[in-house]
Order: C-alpha cells, then sequence, then structure tokens
C-alpha cells in the first residue's frame, strides 16, 4: 500500500486541491503528510475542515522524512504542466525511495532526468493520465448491459461530482445491491484504483473510453456509479461531458451543484456565464443523453461546504422544491435519498417496480 506525500505546493484548499482533497477523504490512512509552503505548520484539518491531524510540511526535504514510499501530485497547476522547481523535488523524492504518482497532462516518465532517476532507484512512475491504448469509437453498447448504469453531471466543474457517487457506494452496497464505482478522473482513479482519465483521451474515442470502462465494470454488479466530468454548458469542458453521456448511455443521472456559485467557472476567477436554474439544467442532461439512450435526473447532489446547516438544509430543499426530486448533500448529511432514488431505478429497470415514476 502506498504511503503518500502529496505535493500541493502554493495550491493547498478547499477549492483548489480537489486530487489531495478527495485522497484525503477516502485514503486518509495512506497520507503521511502535505506540503504546501504556503499553509506550513498547520493541519490539513485546518485547512479543509476535515482530515484530522494530517500535518502540512513547508518543504519536499521535511516531508520526505516522514519515510513515504510515494509522492502524489495533488493540484493541476496551470495547463497541467509540471513547474519548474517541482523537478527538483520529485528526482529528490525517488532517491528517498519514493515512487512518484500524477495526473498531470504532462507525463512525468517522458522527463528523462525523472525516468532515469526513477531507473536508478529502482522506483516507478505512475502517470494515471496516460490513455490507453486500442480506445474504441463508441458504438451505444454500454446500453445493453445488465447493471443500473448512473451518471453524476453537473451545474460546472468542481461541485463534488466524483465525491457523490463515492459516497453513495456504502449505501447502496447496505442494501445488498453489488455497486462499483467508475473512475473517469485522475483522482477517482488514484482512490479505485483503476479506470481512464477521459480528458485526456483524443476527442472521437471519449465515447469509447466511457463505453469500455462500463462494460468492463458491468460483469456481476448490480450498480455503476460513473463519474461525470464538466458540466454540458461549460464553454471549456463540455465536449468531456456529452461524451461520457452518450458513451456511458445512464439509465440514471445524479445532478451535481454547488449551492452558493452563481457563474460557471467561478472558482477559476473572472466569471461571465451565470449557472441557469437546476430545472433547466434536468431537461438539458434529460434530452441531449436520451438521444442517445433513455435518462432520466432522480435526484440532485448539493454541495454545501460553505455554508452553515440551516443555510445548506435550505437550499437542499429549494432545490427538492424547484425539481421535485430528491436533494441532500452526501458528506454533510445522510445520503440515504439518493441512495433510495437510486435503488427504485434499479427496481425499475429489473421490473421489480412498474411506477414510472423513479423518484
Amino acid at each position: 500500500m502506498p504511503r503518500f506525500l502529496i505535493l500541493a505546493d502554493g495550491e493547498f484548499s478547499p477549492e483548489t486541491s480537489k486530487t489531495a482533497n478527495s485522497v484525503i477523504r477516502y485514503l486518509p490512512d495512506q497520507v503521511v503528510g502535505v506540503m504546501d509552503r504556503v499553509n506550513a505548520g498547520k493541519t490539513v484539518q485546518d485547512v479543509l475542515g476535515y482530515g484530522g491531524d494530517i500535518p502540512v510540511y513547508g518543504s519536499m526535504d521535511q516531508g520526505l522524512k516522514q519515510r513515504p514510499n510515494a509522492v502524489l501530485i495533488g493540484i493541476a497547476p496551470a495547463g497541467g504542466r509540471l513547474p519548474d522547481e517541482w523537478r527538483g523535488w520529485l528526482a529528490d523524492a525517488l532517491d528517498a525511495g519514493c515512487d512518484l504518482w500524477s495526473g498531470l497532462h504532462t507525463f512525468l516518465s517522458d522527463d528523462p532526468v525523472l525516468r532515469e532517476r526513477a531507473r536508478a532507484n529502482g522506483r516507478e512512475i505512475h502517470d494515471v493520465r496516460r490513455p490507453p491504448p486500442g480506445l474504441p469509437v463508441a458504438a451505444g453498447l454500454a446500453r445493453l448491459v445488465d447493471p443500473l448504469v448512473v451518471l453524476s453531471v453537473g451545474t460546472d466543474c468542481n461541485v463534488g461530482k466524483m465525491t457523490a457517487q463515492l459516497q453513495l457506494v456504502r449505501g447502496l452496497r447496505d442494501r445488498g445491491l453489488r455497486t462499483r464505482f467508475v473512475a473517469t478522473g485522475q483522482t477517482g482513479i488514484f482512490i479505485e484504483g483503476w479506470g481512464t482519465a477521459v480528458d485526456a483521451v483524443v476527442a472521437d474515442f471519449i465515447a469509447g473510453a466511457a463505453e469500455e470502462l462500463v462494460l468492463k465494470a458491468a460483469p456481476d454488479s448490480d450498480v455503476l456509479l460513473v463519474e461525470g466530468q464538466g458540466s454540458i454548458n461549460h464553454p471549456g469542458y463540455s465536449g468531456v461531458t456529452l461524451g461520457l453521456l452518450h458513451g456511458s448511455c445512464p439509465d440514471a443521472l445524479v445532478l451535481c451543484h454547488q449551492a452558493s456559485r452563481e457563474f460557471i467557472g467561478e472558482y477559476r476567477g473572472s466569471p461571465w456565464l451565470r449557472v441557469p436554474p437546476l430545472p433547466d439544467y434536468v431537461s438539458m442532461y434529460e434530452l441531449i443523453g436520451s438521444a442517445v439512450h433513455p435518462t432520466r435526473v432522480i435526484g440532485i447532489s448539493m454541495n454545501t461546504y460553505d455554508l452553515t446547516d440551516a443555510e445548506a438544509r435550505d437550499a437542499c430543499d429549494r432545490a427538492a422544491a424547484a425539481t421535485g426530486l430528491a436533494c441532500t448533500d452526501p458528506v454533510r448529511f445522510d445520503p440515504a435519498p439518493l441512495v433510495t432514488a437510486i435503488e427504485r431505478a434499479f427496481e425499475v429497470k429489473r421490473g421489480r417496480r412498474v411506477s414510472p415514476s423513479w423518484p
């Protein structure tokens, strides 16, 4: 089992270090610390509001003294490229006996210095964003699988599409449903141990990559929770969203939204495109998805990390009233409303429930 030192220098925060934050949430026992000069001396609990007393170190040397056996890139620098300063840090990590785990668009194993250091030290470099060879063009085969396929979709990037699915896995398994999480991004791959980062796939093959993942996960499963990416109206990432929507042929959709976000891309600054009302997203996703395979939005996953409890419950109540769908924050509150919605959709697909109203 890898013991990670997470590199998140300069951007370790609730919104800017998605990979680091998710690994800390779901694999806390495998994290020895975070390297970030801005928050050095704090704990991850101080920075994120969860994660306990995992320390934040101000240098790579301090972090390596904790004897990790892997360094994980926990943020996405601009353009997904390796900052020059990091190359020396990662070389030191290889010399200290660490493997490297990266989801950058720049592949660490293509760097001649790091590749040679890894060879010399008998270490491995895991570039999880490198697409697998031989991906097909989608042919709609995912529509034929037996499990219920549930895709998380969003009103924007970074609103909790992966987290929503991971929070639902245990609840569905507790109800006797054989459930698998299908990772489509680097963070999900780190947590689940397999998958394909579809945003690194050539456009013609994004849907084919999604189809291949569904076909691989389908045997001996009742429910497949496919990790969504982007948003159908995001000016930069809608192509990835559409590829997943049509390639995975989902039977049901969980719509994810951050309650306090008013503009698409607001977390990156310079917002200009306002987030439409949730009922509009329900209509858009159902119309565009059903053009290939019939699908319905069956619940709303609300991200309320920056609200008070009262504000969070009010946001969920208003979303439920506006859409007529079950809504909860599956991290902050009980995920049961979404678990129940998926369970009912499963019963419809298996012919155990005749009502067309899944929620």
